[in-house]
């Protein structure tokens, strides 16, 4: 195959026609495919394809040859000609309007330099299945990157293994699977390379799917089958896959369950779980795992019902080391400490010395503060006792002043004229 998925090895650069997920903001990823289109005019744009988002608008132009990761700014384009188009309506050929006709086949016959604005950026990121979980369409309910890291870590896939899935759904397990056991694409139909066997029972769904494999570049590494698994099995013309992963994402995992066996089950073992003879009951009965290899499955269940069904079947047809896990994600926010007696009281900050030096110095502080304030309170008490003192001591020459003067005045009546005229 000429072309590598973009999943695999997006190259250095963004390309026409490729695949580009655009970050605007936390959790909010747009998929675009670029175009090269700046020399037309697309809906109205001289630019060419324009993606408008909150942030502003980013002409397809200004998305290609970048380095993935790069920030890009806002543009300015324009909009006359568009709204003068949408303006005119149907009545665009009539000759009442031919002036404005030309005006805006004018207007859109050569593409203008693209000019920055300063409504805001965005970054352009390479596809991976994580980003691509994120920003998806959901079809179905979305298998996330916290649940498929561990089940393909669990059921062993590597590169060059054969995976089974069963529910293509929206497709995030399976892009997260295909890079999983990717070592190479096959040059020929023998040439055995990771694959995986991907069966869907919705056709809608099923469609998509195909369309999507397509797109990413991911055939002769995916293989998307319309099938009910639960009554027709895993096998592709009667052909074992060879499995040596497998993966249920279904309502009733427990009735796909028969035909994941080495040998056909007996109507004993099937009866005994509830469940109808196979289809195929001839003696050329073929297993879809590999005859030499030991096989892991996972089956994706939300419902406690479906692992007890589950976990019975399994037990009667012969599967071994069966384990029940929930798989529980958890988002921290990781802030950066600040660490310091200085710092203010606000979220992040905590109070505590950085270093010795700094607790003390701390110390030191307070213990001058401590002297410092038991000296205040000595003098304080000096102080008081001086005033007392002083108080004191005024008290008694003011006493001994008014006794002089009460003496002076009763001399001053005895020696006065008035006592010799009595």
């Amino acid at each position: 195959m000429s072309t590598v998925s973009p999943f695999l090895d997006p190259g250095p650069l963004t390309t026409p026609g490729a695949l580009a997920l655009v970050h605007l903001s936390r959790d909010n990823v747009v998929p675009v495919y670029l175009k090269n289109d700046s020399g037309n005019t697309v809906d109205g744009y001289t630019e060419g394809s324009v993606i408008n988002t909150r942030f502003g608008s980013f002409p397809h132009s200004t998305l290609i040859g970048q380095p993935w990761g790069s920030q890009i700014r806002a543009s300015i384009v324009d909009t006359g000609s568009r709204g003068r188009k949408r303006k005119l309506g149907n009545v665009v050929d009539t000759d009442t309007t031919g002036n404005d006709t030309e005006a805006v086949a004018s207007s859109t016959s050569n593409p203008r330099d693209v000019r920055t604005a300063p409504t805001g950026f965005v970054h352009i990121l390479p596809p991976t299945p994580e980003i691509w979980t994120s920003s998806l369409p959901h079809r179905t309910q979305v298998v996330y990157t916290p649940d498929y890291s561990y089940i393909l870590h669990r059921i062993r896939a590597r590169p060059g293994t054969q995976l089974i899935e069963a529910g293509s759904g929206s497709g995030s397990f399976t892009h997260a699977a295909t890079r999983a056991v990717y070592n190479g694409y096959p040059k020929s139909s023998e040439d055995k390379k990771g694959k995986v066997w991907s069966f869907e029972f919705n056709h809608d769904r099923f469609l998509k799917m195909r369309e999507e494999v397509q797109d990413h570049h991911l055939n002769g590494l995916v293989q998307v089958t319309h099938r009910d698994v639960y009554n027709d099995g895993f096998l592709l013309d009667n052909q074992s896959p060879g499995a040596e992963c497998i993966f249920l994402d279904v309502p009733a995992p427990w009735q796909a369950l028969p035909h994941l066996s080495r040998r056909i089950p007996t109507p004993s073992q099937l009866a005994s779980c509830g469940l109808e003879p196979l289809n195929d009951t001839s003696d050329n009965w073929v297993s879809p795992l590999r005859a030499d290899q030991t096989v892991h499955i996972c089956t994706f269940s939300p419902c406690i019902e479906q692992v007890t069904k589950t976990v019975e079947v399994m037990r009667r047809l012969g599967w071994m080391e069966i384990e029940m896990v929930e798989v529980a994600q958890r988002r921290i926010n990781v802030l950066r400490e600040k660490v310091g007696l200085n710092m203010p009281l606000e979220r992040g900050a905590n109070q505590s010395p950085r270093n010795v030096m700094e607790a003390v110095t701390r110390l030191k502080q307070i213990d001058s503060r401590f002297k410092e304030n038991h000296k205040s309170r000595l003098d304080t008490d000096v102080n008081m006792e001086t005033l007392m003192l002083k108080t004191a001591t005024r008290n008694r020459m003011a006493l001994l002043t008014m006794r002089q003067r009460i003496l002076i005045q009763a001399i001053h009546l005895h020696q006065s004229p008035g006592w010799l005229d009595d």
